[in-house]
């Protein structure tokens, strides 16, 4: 049951509007930190639960977006397939958690960058989840 709901969300959520939304809504994790009131907390939390199912199934995987959302499906059901991932996730995470204690705090320039740096990362983890999909589709030149 559970394979079937979690493929339901990814081939919505390789949607390139539900990714590239997703990802442009990284800075609004840390609005809730910033001013801890449930008032901040909800909305973000609506969001990022309902964008992944919102948008309707993905037809084709010509987007750069759709191929690394399906590659990250790939992944969690094996994440062995590439262990540099992991790596990769636990640097965005680290930048997250530092932006979260930033915002926190009320440090403007370090939550940005921060949060600027999670999503760098987060297109970079993109680009493995895309190769992993299909290494053809991110570089050619390889088979």
């Amino acid at each position: 049951m559970w394979p079937s709901i979690l493929h339901w969300v990814f081939i919505r959520h390789a949607h390139p509007i539900s990714a590239w939304s997703r990802w442009a809504s990284t800075p609004l994790v840390v609005v809730p930190l910033w001013y801890p009131r449930t008032w901040t907390a909800l909305p973000v939390a609506v969001w990022m639960i309902i964008n992944p199912i919102i948008t309707p199934p993905v037809t084709d995987d010509r987007a750069f977006a759709t191929r690394a959302i399906l590659g990250e499906e790939q992944w969690i059901a094996d994440p062995s397939k590439r262990r540099g991932i992991i790596a990769i996730n636990a640097v965005g995470a680290g930048c997250l958690c530092i932006a979260g204690v930033s915002a926190s705090r009320r440090r403007l320039l370090p939550t940005a960058f921060a949060t600027a740096g999670s999503m760098a990362v987060i297109l970079m983890t993109w680009r493995s989840y895309a190769e992993l999909y299909d290494p053809r589709l991110v570089n050619p030149g390889r088979a």
